[in-house]
């Protein structure tokens, strides 16, 4: 099921309101994602301890299915709590945690296959061989093109689980060790898309260390992203709603091209 949302005309919004009718709520069953469908939605998000945005991603879609089809769980969710919590312990308010939640990963931490949602990185892994004593260059073919160059570019992105072809075609490029470590380094993980080279400097004891942890729950992508935001002094940045301070910090120089300070801004009108 695609991500749906208020003002929608779809035919899975018709899935969406013949489940919710299974719950006991009085929606039409249509494709029109309506105000009444939009308030049915928050009210079963919040009565099931899932972030309550109106938003039916893969989250509420599982939490639906488990409820009317399916009796598996998926506990590796954020829920609302966790990103209350969240923001009390670091003062920042609620739609701050949002709006870069929703910016970096639409909400969602893990794909469908359960694998938690990446994103390779090229030029990074170009420089994270340079730093382990290794001269890139010597690898560049036409096989590697996909997944080796020395400035970004968003041309071989694939999206979904195929990144992991990706992420494996990097690290298959050799069988020395280090190209497996680069090849995380060089990949953002989960909910809040943390670069695997942060790994050490917030915290955690290994690259693969960390790859371990980002596979394990939603809950453990936000306890990355609060070592992150300590370890950069980042928090003030959100505490001031300083989109573009912020944006420039955890995104890179390039984040006014991708308008994500915009983005951050959008997200937050939105959530406050």
């Amino acid at each position: 099921m695609r991500t749906i949302q208020y003002n929608n005309k779809a035919s899975e919004v018709a899935v969406l309101c013949d489940l919710l009718t299974q719950l006991g709520y009085q929606v039409i069953v249509s494709d029109s994602f309506t105000l009444a469908v939009d308030v049915a939605v928050r009210d079963f998000q919040y009565k099931n301890n899932l972030v309550v945005d109106g938003i039916v991603g893969i989250k509420s879609w599982s939490k639906l299915l488990e409820l009317t089809q399916f009796s598996k769980h998926n506990d590796k969710l954020l829920s609302e709590n966790d990103l209350v919590t969240f923001a009390t312990t670091f003062q920042l308010e609620l739609a701050c945690v949002k709006a870069v939640n929703t910016v970096e990963s639409s909400g969602k931490g893990f794909l469908a296959s359960g694998k938690p949602k990446i994103l390779f990185e090229g030029h990074i892994f170009w420089k994270e061989l340079i730093k382990r004593g290794i001269d890139p260059s010597l690898y560049l073919n036409t096989s590697s093109a996909s997944v080796l160059y020395p400035i970004w570019t968003k041309k071989y992105y694939l999206g979904g689980d195929a990144e992991y072809a990706r992420l494996e075609k990097a690290i298959q490029m050799n069988a020395n060790p280090i190209f497996k470590e680069a090849a995380y380094c060089a990949t953002s993980w989960g909910c809040f898309q943390i670069m695997g080279f942060n790994a050490i400097p917030i915290g955690y004891s290994s690259v693969e260390n960390f790859v371990e942890k980002m596979y394990l729950s939603e809950k453990e992508h936000l306890f990355a992203f609060g070592l992150f935001l300590k370890t950069n002094h980042l928090i003030p940045y959100l505490q001031n709603k300083d989109w573009a301070g912020f944006a420039s910090r955890y995104n890179g120089s390039g984040y006014k091209a991708n308008k994500y300070d915009e983005k951050l801004a959008n997200a937050y009108q939105k959530y406050s």
